[in-house]
Parts: C-alpha cells; structure tokens; sequence
C-alpha cells in the first residue's frame, strides 16, 4: 500500500515537473515543433547528438534538482523510454489519413454565404464539404451579450475539477500562445487580457467537456436552429478566444462536420485545400463577423485564422451529423 501510494505521489512529481519545464522550454523561445522533434522517440544514442535535447536536459536537470534521486531517475525514465510530454497524435493522424477526393473542392473559390435561414431552406447544404456562412444567424442568443474572458474565467474557477477536466479529458489549444494550460490563461494579467501596447498578443481554444461547465454554457444559446432536427451534437463543444493571429493552419481530426458561432469580433478564415488537391483546387479566405455562422469541413479543409486588428475575437464551437 505505501509503495503505490509513493509510486503516485512519485508520478505527480514528474507530471508537475514535465508540465513546468515544458513551459520554461516554450518561454524559452523554442516552438512546439522543436520540442516534438526533440522528443521524437530515437535511439538513446541519437539524443546524445541533439543541441535541442541536451539544452532540454539541462533545464529539466535544473527544474528537478531539488527532488530525490528516485524522482529525477524516474522522471528522466520517463521521457527517454516511455513518452514525451507532447501528444503526438496530430502527427500520427497526419501522417496516416486518407488521400482525399478533390471533388469536394472543385470550383470553389468562396463560401457560400446565407441570410438567416430556416432549416428546410438549409437542408440542401447541411452536409456538404463547401465551406457555408450565415449572416446574422445568431444574434438571438444571450451568449452574444454575456460570453466574455471574465465569464468563463469565473465559471471554471467556480466549478471543482473544471480545470483538471480540460488537462485530462478534453484538449487545450495554445496555437501560438505561451501557455501550458487553460489554468495559465486565467491567470494573465489585466493588461495582457486586454491586448495593451507592449504586451504578448494570444490565441487559444480549449474543449469543454465538464457537463456542469457544459451545462452553464448551453443556459445561453440553443441548438442551432438551421441544424437538421435529428442530427446529434456532442457532449463537448469548443471555445476560441484572443487577438490578432488566431488559430494556426491546421486539419481537425474529428467525426462529424463543425459549426462554428463567432459571438465577439470579426475574424478572416483562410481554407486551403490539401496536398494532393491544390493543382485542381483553390485557396481562398473569408470574413466572418458577430452573429455569424460557420460551417466548414475543417476534416478535409486546412483552416486557418487571423483576427481583425484591435478586436477581440470569442467563439463557440461543436460538431454536428
């Protein structure tokens, strides 16, 4: 009973170690692409030749010196022979899907773009792969007047485990942002919240998936209305938020097709299609602004984000099919 209650205690420890030295690492100003790459499961051998390595070791040998032997062997264990403290699944899943069929991008250099629709008038586009905008479909909804950075910084410090249920069972989203984990977020200073002049711009998204924190969120907006009334959604939807840059390029690795609500700001998507389309197909971008819906295969869609200067952008997002 002690040996497990200590092999717990000991695998706390790494955890709280490895998510502070990945932290240092990325304020460090390494990428998260160069700590994947460093953590890439080689030879022992090899690691001995890379400068990234051996200057992630160092900061690991200073973040664990003041812990027992048993905890810093362990620890490095850990990370040579077991696995890195980057996920590497987005690499696997790229690397392993499917060739598409490009005609799903075809002669599409532009969403197709709506007014406020009913969901008979949606129907012939509820399940196509061309990128779909409605105009001022939700501006109905109460969470375009109460969703802000403080609403959902109150919320998750109201509710126990609502950060442990984003580390351990949801995904956090920091794009381009220093952050470790939602928790970081919450915890910006008032002038980095609000974007002032010399402070670090930020981008993040996280998935909820707590069924209280899910449940407080619903308490403001509905099922979209234009959504086919026997589709399923998820227990777990999505929020964006932040400045400037906004989400990096990227395919989503899901099972359903993604509505997207922009509730705060207007923002600039960017779809490109895939590799082994681009001879044949377009890239193109597009405007979105508060009230808005969007609906993009972002499975076969590369997608990306820029927010328009100065504003703030929030969003709310999930799956539907």
């Amino acid at each position: 009973m002690n040996n497990n209650k200590q092999s717990k205690k000991n695998h706390e420890e790494i955890k709280h170690i490895f998510t502070g030295l990945n932290r240092e690492f990325l304020k460090s100003g390494f990428s998260t692409k160069e700590l994947y790459n460093a953590c890439l499961p080689k030879e022992r051998s090899n690691y001995a030749n890379s400068g990234l390595f051996i200057a992630f070791l160092g900061l690991a040998f200073l973040v664990i010196s003041t812990y027992q032997y048993e905890a810093f062997s362990t620890a490095i264990n850990y990370f040579l022979g077991v696995r890195c403290i980057v996920p590497n699944n987005y690499f696997v899943w790229e690397a392993t899907r499917p060739v598409s069929d490009c005609n799903f991008c075809i002669n599409i250099t532009n969403p197709i773009v709506l007014q406020n629709v009913t969901r008979k008038e949606f129907a012939p586009y509820a399940y196509t792969s061309k990128p779909v905008v409605i105009k001022k479909a939700f501006l109905h909804w109460a969470a375009m007047k109460h969703f802000d950075f403080n609403f959902f910084k109150e919320l998750y410090s109201s509710i126990e485990d609502s950060y442990r249920s984003v580390d351990e069972e949801c995904q956090f989203l920091h794009f381009k942002s220093n952050f470790i984990s939602i928790r970081d977020v919450f915890e910006m200073t008032e002038a980095r919240i609000n974007n002032e002049p010399g402070e670090k711009s930020w981008y993040v998204g996280w998935g909820n998936c707590h069924p209280q924190i899910l449940a407080e969120m619903r308490r403001y907006y509905p099922k979209p209305h234009f959504l086919p009334e026997s589709c399923e959604i998820p227990s777990k939807e999505y929020v964006f938020m932040g400045y400037d840059d906004g989400a990096t390029m990227h395919l989503d690795f899901i099972n359903r097709l993604m509505w997207q609500a922009q509730l705060k700001g207007s923002k600039t998507w960017h779809l490109i299609p895939p590799p082994e389309c681009e001879d044949v197909c377009s890239q193109f971008s597009f405007l979105v602004e508060p009230g808005d819906a969007i609906l993009v295969d972002t499975r076969v869609w590369y997608h990306g984000t820029t927010i328009t200067p100065g504003e703030f952008s929030l969003s709310v997002q999930s799956e539907y099919g």
